[in-house]
């Protein structure tokens, strides 16, 4: 579990092809991970992945070809920037909303203007799960929790701060990019729930 509060921005040092899958190779710039473990989670612009390689200043993950399908991760190249944040400890603060890491689908940017000193981000999303995003709902993209501010059919928009630009790799948002999606965690369960109802 995590809560979309990115602590630090990776670099893609190297991707191996293994039988069909890839093993990603991230510098962790300076993340703090003294208490981290192979097997541990962590969170790659919003994938959730388990680390199998632990050294000073990097780490290694395995990454499916079901994840290489469903995310972005398949784009990657060396020198791609990641957004990273370590597992949820029992304790620690909830600073964003409960984030799995299970990425439900991408979305496309199809717009980006100043809003004030923020920025007004808009996405398109897939059919089957623009009925997940709510406004003022929570959404996560590539890692980073959000508020939806409104939603117009398959689209939806956000505001991104200074600080999030900063700290994250959405200030390198354009027209165009596709970025991780992954919906609310409650609306999930909700539906599956109703539909049990029927």
């Amino acid at each position: 579990m995590f809560t979309g509060i990115v602590q630090a921005i990776g670099r893609v040092r190297e991707l191996l092809g293994n039988g069909g899958d890839l093993e990603l190779q991230v510098d962790t710039a300076g993340l703090d991970l003294s208490s981290a473990s192979i097997g541990d989670s962590i969170c790659v612009s919003g994938v959730c992945l388990t680390i199998t390689r632990l050294e000073e200043g990097s780490i290694a993950a395995d990454v499916s070809r079901e994840t290489l399908e469903k995310t972005t991760l398949g784009t990657l190249r060396a020198g791609s920037r990641v957004n990273l944040e370590p597992a949820l400890r029992a304790g620690q603060a909830l600073g964003g909303h409960y984030v799995t890491g299970h990425v439900d689908g991408t979305a496309r940017v199809i717009g980006v203007r100043e809003d004030g000193r923020s920025w007004r981000v808009h996405f398109e999303v897939p059919e089957h799960l623009a009925r997940y995003i709510a406004p003022k709902g929570s959404a996560t993209i590539d890692g980073v929790s959000l508020t939806v501010n409104e939603v117009e059919e398959r689209r939806f928009g956000v505001n991104l701060i200074p600080h999030t630009r900063e700290m994250t790799t959405l200030g390198q948002l354009e027209p165009g990019s596709c970025v991780n999606l992954e919906v609310d965690i409650i609306a999930r369960y909700l539906e599956r729930l109703m539909a049990g109802r029927n």
